[in-house]
């Protein structure tokens, strides 16, 4: 797996890079082919946290997983056992939907806007597949939101799926 590693507010030393490198390598083994996949990597400090953001999109599905904790090393540790954890817990579900389809719906990073005035901090443009509500679920899981906009298949309209707070999932339709 290729592995692009960008520190925000933190420099990123040989020892944090080999780290990251060595505890994203233990997931290869879940991937056909690990040499065409890269891995966004993004170490945050905020006040005394530090933040470790690990994004890996795949032809059929997006994994994400981030994790805030004092000590940096524990961060990266907790990420990726955040992403093992997923791979492992959805591997039968993912086998069973992503059979025979060749696509899907795919997360990309925009560049934060550099203008510290702005209300708008991060922006994001996804790209519709359409997919059914079950699929849906398991997306969202997948990249670890509370909701998630999608293409419904059942009723042909963007339709966006979210997690409410006693644990079930609501379904915002358009017309």
């Amino acid at each position: 797996m290729r592995i692009d590693i960008r520190g925000d507010k933190v420099k990123i030393t040989e020892a944090i890079k080999s780290q990251i490198e060595e505890k994203l390598g233990k997931l290869d083994q879940y991937f056909e082919n690990p040499e065409e996949l890269k891995a966004y990597v993004v170490v945050r400090v905020r006040n005394k946290e530090q933040i470790i953001e690990v994004t890996i999109p795949t032809p059929k599905f997006t994994l994400r997983a981030e994790t805030s904790e004092s000590d940096l090393y524990t961060a990266i540790d907790l990420t990726i056992d955040k992403l093992e954890r997923q791979i492992r817990k959805n591997k039968t579900k993912m086998r069973r939907k992503f059979k025979d389809v060749l696509q899907y719906e795919m997360m990309i990073d925009i560049p934060e806007d550099e203008e510290e005035d702005s209300a708008i901090v991060k922006r994001k443009t996804i790209e519709l597949r359409p997919m059914d509500e079950e699929e849906a679920i398991l997306q969202m899981e997948l990249v670890d939101h509370d909701f998630f906009v999608f293409k419904n298949i059942d009723t042909e309209s963007v339709s966006v799926l979210y997690k409410r707070k006693d644990g079930s999932y609501g379904i915002i339709n358009t017309n």
